[in-house]
């Protein structure tokens, strides 16, 4: 018993860590996840990098995308940081 009440402050403090810091960071990189996954021709998007483009073409793990200028560039889908729909 006496053992149990000194790790109850390690305890809680592990549970107190878990939900401020550990699930909110899994919740958002489910999100990011999601996002790279739903990304069709004709998006908007941000790069990680800040470039703004449109997408062209979607592959399994690339994305072709068209700038302002109208220059094809290809990307990794995990540069994409925001898509504007």
């Amino acid at each position: 018993m006496e053992m149990l009440i000194s790790l109850a402050p390690i305890i809680l403090m592990f549970v107190i860590f878990y939900f401020l810091l550990i699930r909110p960071q899994q919740k958002r990189q489910k999100q990011v996840r999601e996002m790279q996954e739903s990304l069709q021709k004709g998006d908007t998007i941000v790069t990680i990098g800040g470039l703004h483009a449109t997408v062209h073409a979607v592959d399994e793990n690339t994305v072709v995308l068209i700038t302002e200028g109208g220059s094809k560039l290809t990307y990794d889908r995990s540069a994409i940081r925001d898509v504007n729909r």
